[in-house]
């Protein structure tokens, strides 16, 4: 069951989304900015071994996780599984204080 948000409270929502998702668009860009200029340097000086590979593979991991954070993929970042996460927990310490 959703709350009912006053147009204030819609806004403010919207305000913080829009912040998250431009954000997301930030940090991608630096990461298509930075790993050419990475792959160059490693092979400019060190083309034996590929270096850069490892630099893709961690900060693509981290872009793929904040994407899926921002565009809520993933259950376990939504804000709906955090406030059933919650009623769950208070639930427990309810149920814990009564039979105590």
């Amino acid at each position: 069951m959703k709350p009912d948000y006053t147009e204030a409270e819609r806004y403010y929502e919207a305000q913080k989304r829009v912040k998250e998702i431009k954000e997301f668009y930030q940090h991608l860009t630096v990461f298509l900015l930075c790993n050419p200029i990475v792959i160059v340097v490693n092979l400019m000086t060190s083309p034996g071994y590929l270096w850069f590979i490892w630099s893709l593979l961690g900060w693509g991991f981290a872009i793929v996780m904040h994407a899926m954070k921002v565009f809520r993929i993933s259950p376990a970042f939504s804000k709906e599984w955090e406030e059933r996460k919650i009623r769950e927990l208070l639930e427990k310490e309810n149920n814990k204080k009564i039979w105590e």
